[in-house]
This record gives C-alpha cells, sequence and structure tokens, in this order.
C-alpha cells in the first residue's frame, strides 16, 4: 500500500480515481490545485503524486518542475495523468522530472502497474 497524492481539479475525475486507487490498496490524498497540492506534498511527504497537466493557476507541467527541484520533495516519484497525449507533451513532462507518463482515461491494470513499478512494489 502506498500513500498517493492525486493532484487533479476535475471532481469526477478524482472520485473515479480515488475509487480504483483505494479498490487496489492505496490511500489517496487529494488536491485541487498545483500550488495546494506542492503545499500538500511537502507537508504529508507522499510515496507517489499523480498529477493532471491541465489545472487552474500553475499547471502540471510546472508543478512537476517544482517538486522535483525541490530537496524535500525530489525523491517522490511523479506520474503525470493527462489528456495531452501528444508526443511532445509525454516529453516535456519527463523531461520537467515526471518518472512517467500516461494519458487519460488510463486502463486500470496499466495504472496500478506504472505505479507499483515507481513504488518499488
Amino acid at each position: 500500500m502506498a500513500r498517493i497524492l492525486l493532484i487533479e481539479d476535475s471532481p469526477t475525475e478524482t472520485a473515479v480515481m480515488t475509487q480504483l486507487l483505494e479498490r487496489n490498496g492505496h490511500q489517496v490524498i487529494a488536491s485541487a490545485s498545483a500550488e495546494d497540492g506542492i503545499a500538500i506534498c511537502r507537508r504529508e511527504k507522499p510515496d507517489l503524486v499523480l498529477m493532471d497537466v491541465i489545472l487552474p493557476g500553475m499547471n502540471g507541467f510546472q508543478a512537476t518542475r517544482t517538486l522535483t527541484r525541490d530537496a524535500e520533495t525530489a525523491h517522490i516519484p511523479i506520474l503525470i495523468v493527462s489528456t495531452k497525449g501528444q508526443d511532445t507533451d509525454r516529453v516535456w513532462g519527463l523531461r520537467q522530472g515526471a518518472k512517467d507518463y500516461i494519458t487519460k482515461p488510463p486502463r486500470e491494470s496499466d495504472l496500478v502497474a506504472r505505479i507499483n513499478a515507481l513504488i518499488g512494489h
């Protein structure tokens, strides 16, 4: 079981992802904005961050860069989960420090496998 920070501004998407993650034995902390998510990440030190890209205010790419360049949170893997499915989006997300990138809606088995790979299970 991992503690996962979900940074997602859609209440529907948050509910769906939370159910999926909890069904697979994970604990979920949710945030609706990048700025709030960064503060929660620094405070809670989750095992993994699931990051949306399209967020109000700061976007997910900027938040990923902020977290991966902060000594307090740089060790926490970030998996971007976004509707932005272009190769350029994926490459840019990984260049910002994300460890993986998956497009929405992810297949449950694929998402769980990627999470397990990132948290070492």
